[in-house]
Protein backbone atom coordinates (compact mmCIF):
# COMPACT_ATOMS: atom_id res chain seq x y z
CA UNK A 1 0.00 0.00 0.00
CA UNK A 2 0.95 3.87 -0.77
CA UNK A 3 1.90 5.39 2.63
CA UNK A 4 0.55 9.52 2.87
CA UNK A 5 -0.13 11.50 -0.22
CA UNK A 6 1.53 10.51 -3.53
CA UNK A 7 3.94 12.91 -5.06
CA UNK A 8 2.89 14.66 -8.30
CA UNK A 9 6.20 13.52 -9.74
CA UNK A 10 5.66 9.59 -9.45
CA UNK A 11 1.98 10.14 -10.46
CA UNK A 12 3.01 11.71 -13.65
CA UNK A 13 6.01 9.20 -14.27
CA UNK A 14 3.32 6.46 -13.14
CA UNK A 15 1.08 7.63 -16.03
CA UNK A 16 3.45 7.81 -18.65
CA UNK A 17 4.63 4.34 -17.98
CA UNK A 18 1.36 3.04 -18.06
CA UNK A 19 0.75 4.80 -21.43
CA UNK A 20 4.08 3.01 -23.18
CA UNK A 21 5.85 6.63 -23.07
CA UNK A 22 8.61 5.36 -20.68
CA UNK A 23 12.15 5.31 -23.36
CA UNK A 24 10.46 2.92 -26.13
CA UNK A 25 10.45 -0.66 -24.50
CA UNK A 26 7.76 -1.70 -26.77
CA UNK A 27 9.26 -1.14 -29.97
CA UNK A 28 7.92 -3.51 -32.55
CA UNK A 29 4.74 -3.89 -31.14
CA UNK A 30 1.74 -3.93 -33.12
CA UNK A 31 -0.82 -0.83 -33.53
CA UNK A 32 -3.63 -3.47 -32.28
CA UNK A 33 -1.00 -4.03 -28.96
CA UNK A 34 -0.68 -0.17 -28.60
CA UNK A 35 -4.55 0.31 -28.49
CA UNK A 36 -5.10 -2.75 -25.97
CA UNK A 37 -2.73 -1.53 -23.82
CA UNK A 38 -2.80 2.44 -23.51
CA UNK A 39 -6.29 2.90 -24.54
CA UNK A 40 -8.19 4.24 -27.62
CA UNK A 41 -6.84 6.54 -29.83
CA UNK A 42 -9.10 9.82 -30.26
CA UNK A 43 -9.30 10.27 -34.05
CA UNK A 44 -10.98 13.14 -35.59
CA UNK A 45 -9.12 13.23 -38.91
CA UNK A 46 -5.89 14.42 -37.81
CA UNK A 47 -2.31 13.22 -37.01
CA UNK A 48 -2.78 12.21 -33.61
CA UNK A 49 -3.47 8.31 -33.89
CA UNK A 50 0.12 8.68 -36.21
CA UNK A 51 1.66 10.65 -33.46
CA UNK A 52 0.42 8.45 -30.54
CA UNK A 53 1.62 4.92 -32.47
CA UNK A 54 5.11 6.52 -33.68
CA UNK A 55 5.72 7.41 -30.04
CA UNK A 56 5.02 4.33 -28.07
CA UNK A 57 6.02 1.83 -30.48
CA UNK A 58 7.86 3.25 -33.05
CA UNK A 59 5.00 2.36 -35.87
CA UNK A 60 5.45 4.35 -39.34
CA UNK A 61 2.49 5.33 -40.86
CA UNK A 62 2.54 2.46 -43.39
CA UNK A 63 2.36 0.12 -41.10
CA UNK A 64 -0.91 2.22 -39.25
CA UNK A 65 -2.76 2.16 -42.21
CA UNK A 66 -2.13 -1.95 -43.35
CA UNK A 67 -3.45 -2.15 -39.98
CA UNK A 68 -6.29 -0.71 -40.48
CA UNK A 69 -6.40 -2.21 -43.97
CA UNK A 70 -6.78 -5.46 -42.49
CA UNK A 71 -9.26 -4.43 -39.79
CA UNK A 72 -6.86 -5.16 -37.00
CA UNK A 73 -7.59 -1.96 -35.95
CA UNK A 74 -10.75 0.69 -37.33
CA UNK A 75 -12.40 4.21 -36.24
CA UNK A 76 -15.46 3.27 -34.68
CA UNK A 77 -17.94 6.05 -32.53
CA UNK A 78 -17.14 4.69 -29.23
CA UNK A 79 -16.79 6.14 -25.72
CA UNK A 80 -19.33 9.84 -25.80
CA UNK A 81 -19.90 8.69 -29.23
CA UNK A 82 -17.16 9.96 -30.24
CA UNK A 83 -14.67 8.98 -32.65
CA UNK A 84 -11.57 6.30 -31.77
CA UNK A 85 -9.36 4.19 -33.31
CA UNK A 86 -9.72 0.81 -31.09
CA UNK A 87 -8.19 -2.84 -31.86
CA UNK A 88 -10.08 -5.30 -33.00
CA UNK A 89 -10.85 -7.05 -29.48
CA UNK A 90 -12.57 -3.75 -28.69
CA UNK A 91 -14.92 -3.42 -31.48
CA UNK A 92 -17.70 -4.92 -30.02
CA UNK A 93 -17.37 -2.99 -26.40
CA UNK A 94 -16.50 0.03 -28.20
CA UNK A 95 -19.62 -0.29 -29.82
CA UNK A 96 -21.63 -0.84 -27.64
CA UNK A 97 -19.86 2.22 -25.24
CA UNK A 98 -21.33 4.69 -27.96
CA UNK A 99 -24.78 3.50 -28.62
CA UNK A 100 -26.16 5.62 -26.02
CA UNK A 101 -25.09 9.07 -27.46
CA UNK A 102 -26.53 7.82 -31.09
CA UNK A 103 -29.88 7.27 -29.43
CA UNK A 104 -29.48 10.87 -27.49
CA UNK A 105 -28.86 12.11 -30.58
CA UNK A 106 -31.41 10.94 -32.75
CA UNK A 107 -34.35 12.10 -29.75
CA UNK A 108 -32.74 15.35 -29.85
CA UNK A 109 -33.62 15.46 -33.79
CA UNK A 110 -36.93 13.99 -33.41
CA UNK A 111 -37.94 16.92 -30.90
CA UNK A 112 -35.93 19.97 -32.44
CA UNK A 113 -36.52 18.58 -36.29
CA UNK A 114 -38.72 16.83 -36.63
CA UNK A 115 -36.74 13.83 -37.34
CA UNK A 116 -38.76 10.32 -36.84
CA UNK A 117 -37.52 7.17 -36.03
CA UNK A 118 -39.84 5.56 -38.63
CA UNK A 119 -37.75 7.77 -41.09
CA UNK A 120 -34.81 6.81 -39.89
CA UNK A 121 -35.12 3.59 -39.38
CA UNK A 122 -36.50 3.16 -43.69
CA UNK A 123 -33.57 5.06 -44.49
CA UNK A 124 -31.14 2.75 -42.66
CA UNK A 125 -32.47 -0.21 -45.00
CA UNK A 126 -32.14 1.91 -47.91
CA UNK A 127 -29.01 2.59 -47.55
CA UNK A 128 -27.85 -0.61 -46.57
CA UNK A 129 -29.06 -1.85 -49.82
CA UNK A 130 -26.67 0.41 -51.58
CA UNK A 131 -23.38 -0.27 -49.51
CA UNK A 132 -20.73 -2.87 -50.49
CA UNK A 133 -18.44 -4.72 -47.88
CA UNK A 134 -15.49 -3.58 -50.77
CA UNK A 135 -16.24 -0.48 -52.58
CA UNK A 136 -16.79 2.33 -50.28
CA UNK A 137 -19.43 5.14 -51.11
CA UNK A 138 -18.89 8.80 -50.15
CA UNK A 139 -22.01 10.14 -48.19
CA UNK A 140 -22.32 12.64 -51.60
CA UNK A 141 -22.43 8.94 -53.18
CA UNK A 142 -25.20 7.64 -51.22
CA UNK A 143 -27.30 10.99 -51.11
CA UNK A 144 -27.07 11.36 -54.58
CA UNK A 145 -28.08 7.90 -55.43
CA UNK A 146 -30.71 7.89 -52.44
CA UNK A 147 -32.82 11.02 -54.02
CA UNK A 148 -35.87 11.84 -52.46
CA UNK A 149 -35.20 9.60 -49.67
CA UNK A 150 -33.32 11.57 -47.82
CA UNK A 151 -34.86 14.78 -46.76
CA UNK A 152 -32.83 17.96 -45.68
CA UNK A 153 -33.52 19.64 -42.72
CA UNK A 154 -33.43 22.95 -43.41
CA UNK A 155 -31.89 26.11 -41.80
CA UNK A 156 -32.28 24.43 -38.43
CA UNK A 157 -30.70 21.13 -39.38
CA UNK A 158 -27.63 23.40 -40.88
CA UNK A 159 -27.10 25.04 -37.25
CA UNK A 160 -26.93 21.75 -35.55
CA UNK A 161 -24.34 20.56 -38.33
CA UNK A 162 -27.56 18.11 -39.83
CA UNK A 163 -28.35 19.23 -43.07
CA UNK A 164 -30.05 16.02 -44.60
CA UNK A 165 -31.60 12.84 -42.16
CA UNK A 166 -28.77 10.91 -43.95
CA UNK A 167 -26.15 11.31 -41.11
CA UNK A 168 -28.54 10.50 -38.29
CA UNK A 169 -29.03 6.97 -40.47
CA UNK A 170 -25.17 6.76 -40.62
CA UNK A 171 -24.88 7.03 -37.86
CA UNK A 172 -27.13 4.32 -36.48
CA UNK A 173 -26.18 1.95 -38.67
CA UNK A 174 -22.29 2.49 -38.01
CA UNK A 175 -23.48 2.25 -33.61
CA UNK A 176 -25.01 -1.48 -34.92
CA UNK A 177 -22.36 -2.90 -36.69
CA UNK A 178 -23.74 -2.79 -39.66
CA UNK A 179 -21.92 -0.32 -41.57
CA UNK A 180 -17.79 1.51 -40.97
CA UNK A 181 -16.86 4.34 -42.13
CA UNK A 182 -12.92 4.04 -43.77
CA UNK A 183 -11.11 7.05 -44.43
CA UNK A 184 -10.64 7.70 -48.39
CA UNK A 185 -6.95 6.56 -49.45
CA UNK A 186 -7.01 4.89 -46.41
CA UNK A 187 -5.28 7.19 -44.12
CA UNK A 188 -6.50 8.63 -40.71
CA UNK A 189 -5.24 12.22 -41.39
CA UNK A 190 -7.78 13.01 -44.05
CA UNK A 191 -11.69 14.37 -43.56
CA UNK A 192 -12.79 12.36 -46.61
CA UNK A 193 -14.31 8.82 -45.74
CA UNK A 194 -16.18 6.24 -47.33
CA UNK A 195 -18.91 3.83 -46.48
CA UNK A 196 -19.17 0.04 -46.55
CA UNK A 197 -21.07 -2.84 -45.62
CA UNK A 198 -20.40 -4.18 -42.15
CA UNK A 199 -21.76 -7.29 -39.67
CA UNK A 200 -20.20 -7.09 -36.28
CA UNK A 201 -21.46 -7.75 -33.23
CA UNK A 202 -22.07 -5.41 -30.48
CA UNK A 203 -21.93 -6.34 -26.71
CA UNK A 204 -20.40 -5.36 -23.66
CA UNK A 205 -21.34 -4.04 -19.89
CA UNK A 206 -20.44 -0.26 -18.26
CA UNK A 207 -18.32 -2.60 -16.18
CA UNK A 208 -16.44 -4.36 -19.03
CA UNK A 209 -15.90 -0.03 -20.05
CA UNK A 210 -14.81 0.88 -16.68
CA UNK A 211 -12.18 -2.26 -16.12
CA UNK A 212 -10.28 -1.36 -19.57
CA UNK A 213 -10.21 2.17 -18.35
CA UNK A 214 -8.65 1.62 -15.12
CA UNK A 215 -6.04 -0.55 -16.67
CA UNK A 216 -4.93 2.18 -18.57
CA UNK A 217 -6.02 5.88 -17.10
CA UNK A 218 -5.26 4.65 -13.37
CA UNK A 219 -4.97 6.28 -10.99
CA UNK A 220 -8.36 8.03 -12.03
CA UNK A 221 -10.86 9.70 -10.34
CA UNK A 222 -14.78 9.00 -11.07
CA UNK A 223 -14.74 12.52 -12.17
CA UNK A 224 -12.23 11.35 -14.54
CA UNK A 225 -13.94 8.04 -15.90
CA UNK A 226 -16.91 10.21 -16.32
CA UNK A 227 -15.69 12.33 -18.08
CA UNK A 228 -14.30 9.61 -20.24
CA UNK A 229 -17.25 7.59 -20.69
CA UNK A 230 -20.18 9.98 -21.24
CA UNK A 231 -21.84 8.10 -18.07
CA UNK A 232 -24.31 9.61 -15.27
CA UNK A 233 -23.38 9.31 -11.77
CA UNK A 234 -25.83 6.04 -11.21
CA UNK A 235 -24.26 4.16 -14.07
CA UNK A 236 -20.54 5.05 -13.31
CA UNK A 237 -21.26 4.03 -9.65
CA UNK A 238 -22.47 0.60 -11.07
CA UNK A 239 -20.21 0.25 -13.28
CA UNK A 240 -17.20 0.78 -10.98
CA UNK A 241 -18.47 -1.33 -7.77
CA UNK A 242 -17.44 -4.99 -8.97
CA UNK A 243 -13.92 -3.44 -10.08
CA UNK A 244 -13.38 -3.59 -6.03
CA UNK A 245 -10.71 0.04 -6.72
CA UNK A 246 -8.55 0.87 -3.72
CA UNK A 247 -8.28 5.12 -3.79
CA UNK A 248 -4.78 6.36 -3.07
CA UNK A 249 -4.21 8.23 0.56
CA UNK A 250 -4.93 12.45 0.79
CA UNK A 251 -6.60 12.27 -2.58
CA UNK A 252 -9.84 10.91 -4.75
CA UNK A 253 -7.51 8.87 -7.45
CA UNK A 254 -8.95 5.17 -7.70
CA UNK A 255 -6.75 2.02 -8.66
CA UNK A 256 -7.51 -1.37 -9.46
CA UNK A 257 -6.27 -3.56 -6.59
CA UNK A 258 -3.57 -5.74 -8.76
CA UNK A 259 -1.89 -2.72 -9.78
CA UNK A 260 -1.48 -1.34 -6.05
CA UNK A 261 1.64 -3.22 -4.87
CA UNK A 262 3.25 -2.05 -8.44
CA UNK A 263 2.76 1.42 -7.98
CA UNK A 264 3.42 1.03 -4.27
CA UNK A 265 6.80 -0.03 -5.20
CA UNK A 266 7.37 2.22 -8.54
CA UNK A 267 10.14 4.95 -8.34
CA UNK A 268 10.29 7.65 -10.72
CA UNK A 269 13.42 6.78 -13.48
CA UNK A 270 16.39 8.87 -13.87
CA UNK A 271 16.61 8.89 -17.24
CA UNK A 272 14.61 11.09 -19.29
CA UNK A 273 11.97 9.58 -21.72
CA UNK A 274 10.84 12.18 -24.20
CA UNK A 275 7.74 12.20 -26.59
CA UNK A 276 6.45 14.42 -28.61
CA UNK A 277 2.30 14.09 -29.02
CA UNK A 278 -0.79 15.46 -30.38
CA UNK A 279 -3.02 17.79 -28.01
CA UNK A 280 -5.36 15.12 -28.00
CA UNK A 281 -3.11 12.16 -26.87
CA UNK A 282 -4.47 9.69 -24.18
CA UNK A 283 -1.69 10.90 -21.62
CA UNK A 284 -4.46 13.40 -21.22
CA UNK A 285 -7.45 12.88 -23.04
CA UNK A 286 -7.87 9.93 -21.04
CA UNK A 287 -8.68 12.19 -17.84
CA UNK A 288 -9.03 15.60 -19.19
CA UNK A 289 -7.23 16.86 -16.07
CA UNK A 290 -4.29 18.78 -17.89
CA UNK A 291 -3.24 20.12 -14.79
CA UNK A 292 -1.98 17.04 -13.34
CA UNK A 293 0.68 16.95 -16.18
CA UNK A 294 2.06 20.81 -15.59
CA UNK A 295 4.76 21.12 -12.92
CA UNK A 296 4.08 24.13 -10.60
CA UNK A 297 7.20 26.12 -11.73
CA UNK A 298 5.60 25.60 -15.20
CA UNK A 299 2.25 26.46 -14.23
CA UNK A 300 2.15 30.71 -15.26
CA UNK A 301 3.51 30.13 -19.11
CA UNK A 302 1.48 31.79 -21.27
CA UNK A 303 0.43 29.37 -24.12
CA UNK A 304 0.87 30.17 -27.39
CA UNK A 305 -1.99 31.40 -29.73
CA UNK A 306 -4.58 29.95 -30.86
CA UNK A 307 -4.83 28.34 -34.24
CA UNK A 308 -7.18 30.45 -35.73
CA UNK A 309 -9.67 33.44 -34.60
CA UNK A 310 -12.67 31.63 -32.51
CA UNK A 311 -12.49 28.93 -30.50
CA UNK A 312 -9.40 26.09 -30.95
CA UNK A 313 -8.24 24.32 -33.98
CA UNK A 314 -11.51 23.93 -35.66
CA UNK A 315 -13.57 27.25 -34.11
CA UNK A 316 -16.73 25.00 -33.87
CA UNK A 317 -18.51 23.58 -30.86
CA UNK A 318 -17.67 20.23 -31.41
CA UNK A 319 -19.23 16.67 -30.11
CA UNK A 320 -16.36 16.48 -27.86
CA UNK A 321 -18.39 18.92 -25.51
CA UNK A 322 -15.63 21.13 -26.67
CA UNK A 323 -14.58 23.37 -29.30
CA UNK A 324 -13.56 20.73 -31.34
CA UNK A 325 -10.39 19.57 -28.79
CA UNK A 326 -11.49 21.36 -25.78
CA UNK A 327 -9.85 24.83 -26.24
CA UNK A 328 -11.56 27.97 -25.08
CA UNK A 329 -10.73 31.08 -24.14
CA UNK A 330 -8.87 34.16 -26.41
CA UNK A 331 -7.30 34.04 -29.76
CA UNK A 332 -3.55 34.42 -28.24
CA UNK A 333 -1.25 33.79 -25.53
CA UNK A 334 -0.97 38.00 -24.81
CA UNK A 335 -4.93 37.17 -23.60
CA UNK A 336 -3.81 36.29 -20.52
CA UNK A 337 -4.67 32.41 -20.75
CA UNK A 338 -1.32 30.50 -18.74
CA UNK A 339 -0.42 26.73 -19.14
CA UNK A 340 -1.75 25.89 -15.24
CA UNK A 341 -4.92 27.35 -16.16
CA UNK A 342 -5.82 25.16 -19.03
CA UNK A 343 -8.55 22.79 -20.23
CA UNK A 344 -7.10 21.41 -22.86
CA UNK A 345 -3.88 22.02 -24.57
CA UNK A 346 -3.17 24.25 -27.54
CA UNK A 347 -1.28 22.68 -29.28
CA UNK A 348 1.27 19.70 -29.60
CA UNK A 349 3.22 18.92 -26.71
CA UNK A 350 6.55 17.19 -25.78
CA UNK A 351 6.44 15.67 -22.44
CA UNK A 352 9.27 13.74 -19.98
CA UNK A 353 7.88 10.79 -17.55
CA UNK A 354 4.79 12.18 -17.95
CA UNK A 355 5.75 16.48 -17.38
CA UNK A 356 4.62 18.79 -20.05
CA UNK A 357 7.99 20.23 -21.03
CA UNK A 358 7.28 22.12 -24.29
CA UNK A 359 4.58 23.46 -27.09
CA UNK A 360 5.82 22.15 -30.94
CA UNK A 361 3.73 22.31 -34.08
CA UNK A 362 5.01 21.75 -37.98
CA UNK A 363 5.35 23.72 -40.89
CA UNK A 364 4.21 21.52 -43.99
CA UNK A 365 5.85 24.72 -46.07
CA UNK A 366 9.40 25.10 -44.41
CA UNK A 367 9.38 21.14 -43.64
CA UNK A 368 10.29 21.71 -40.52
CA UNK A 369 8.99 21.39 -36.51
CA UNK A 370 8.84 24.31 -34.54
CA UNK A 371 9.14 24.11 -30.63
CA UNK A 372 9.15 25.91 -27.00
CA UNK A 373 11.00 23.88 -24.99
CA UNK A 374 11.13 24.88 -20.72
CA UNK A 375 14.11 22.83 -20.12
CA UNK A 376 17.76 22.73 -21.48
CA UNK A 377 17.90 21.25 -24.82
CA UNK A 378 20.16 18.15 -24.28
CA UNK A 379 21.41 15.55 -26.82
CA UNK A 380 18.39 13.11 -26.02
CA UNK A 381 15.75 15.88 -25.98
CA UNK A 382 17.27 17.01 -29.53
CA UNK A 383 17.14 13.43 -31.05
CA UNK A 384 13.46 13.02 -29.79
CA UNK A 385 13.03 16.16 -31.53
CA UNK A 386 14.80 15.28 -34.80
CA UNK A 387 12.52 11.76 -34.78
CA UNK A 388 9.31 13.40 -34.43
CA UNK A 389 10.27 16.05 -37.38
CA UNK A 390 11.49 12.82 -39.90
CA UNK A 391 8.31 10.95 -38.95
CA UNK A 392 6.27 13.34 -40.43
CA UNK A 393 8.42 15.06 -43.34
CA UNK A 394 8.56 11.54 -44.53
CA UNK A 395 5.34 10.09 -43.12
CA UNK A 396 2.87 12.56 -42.95
CA UNK A 397 3.55 15.95 -44.68
CA UNK A 398 2.20 17.80 -42.02
CA UNK A 399 0.96 17.13 -38.50
CA UNK A 400 -2.75 18.53 -38.00
CA UNK A 401 -4.55 18.78 -34.63
CA UNK A 402 -8.04 17.73 -36.66
CA UNK A 403 -8.96 17.65 -40.15
CA UNK A 404 -9.67 21.47 -40.62
CA UNK A 405 -6.57 22.29 -39.25
CA UNK A 406 -4.36 24.00 -41.67
CA UNK A 407 -1.05 25.89 -41.69
CA UNK A 408 -2.90 29.12 -41.90
CA UNK A 409 -4.90 28.79 -39.16
CA UNK A 410 -1.47 27.34 -37.88
CA UNK A 411 -0.02 30.67 -38.64
CA UNK A 412 -0.18 32.80 -35.66
CA UNK A 413 0.79 29.72 -33.45
CA UNK A 414 4.02 29.05 -35.46
CA UNK A 415 4.85 32.18 -35.25
CA UNK A 416 4.62 32.71 -31.60
CA UNK A 417 6.79 29.57 -30.99
CA UNK A 418 9.15 30.63 -33.25
CA UNK A 419 9.79 33.91 -31.49
CA UNK A 420 9.71 32.07 -27.54
CA UNK A 421 11.13 28.98 -28.56
CA UNK A 422 13.87 27.51 -30.50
Amino acid sequence: MVNGEVPAVKLRAWWARRQWLDGGRHRGASAAQVLAATGWARSTGGAAPYLGLFARAGLRRAEVDAALAALEVQELPAARGRTYLLPAEDFALGLAAGAGSVETELGAAARQLGVTRDEVEQLCLAVTELLSPVEPLTAKELHARLGPAVRSLGEAGRRRGVATTLPPALGLLQSRGLARRVPVGGRLDRQSHGYLRWDRPVHGEAADLARRYFAWAAPASVRHFRWFSGFGAATAKAALAPLGLVRLPGSELLMPPELVDEFAGFTVPDEPAYALLAATDGLHLLHRDLPRLVDPRDADRPVPASRNGRNGRNGRSGRDGQDGQGRQGGQDGRGGRLLGEETDPRTHLVVDRGRIIGFWEYDPELRELVHELFVPMTPGLRAAIDAAAAFVREDLGDARGSGPDSPRSRAPRLAALRARGQ
